[in-house]
């Protein structure tokens, strides 16, 4: 995994409830993952949706899901 895409994610605990976004804009994660999941292509959402966003905080948002997902499971018996 690329970690400099995840130095993109910004955490402002007086920002946007305290939820992931993109360097330290008003732009969540989740924004950009909801277009993502409604077949918004990357190219689009940076030329159309969000402007303000690069390509690579488009993949920074894939990345850090990624990351979020990808944790040990512990199973009790």
């Amino acid at each position: 995994m690329n970690t400099a895409f995840l130095s993109r994610i910004t955490i402002n605990p007086n920002q946007c409830g305290g939820k992931p976004c993109i360097r330290g804009m008003r732009i969540r994660v989740t924004d950009v993952l909801d277009l993502l999941a409604n077949e918004v292509s990357p190219q689009q959402i940076v030329d159309e949706e969000l402007p303000d966003l690069e390509l690579a905080d488009v993949y920074a948002c894939l990345a850090y899901a990624s990351a979020k997902l990808n944790h040990p499971v512990l199973l009790v018996g």
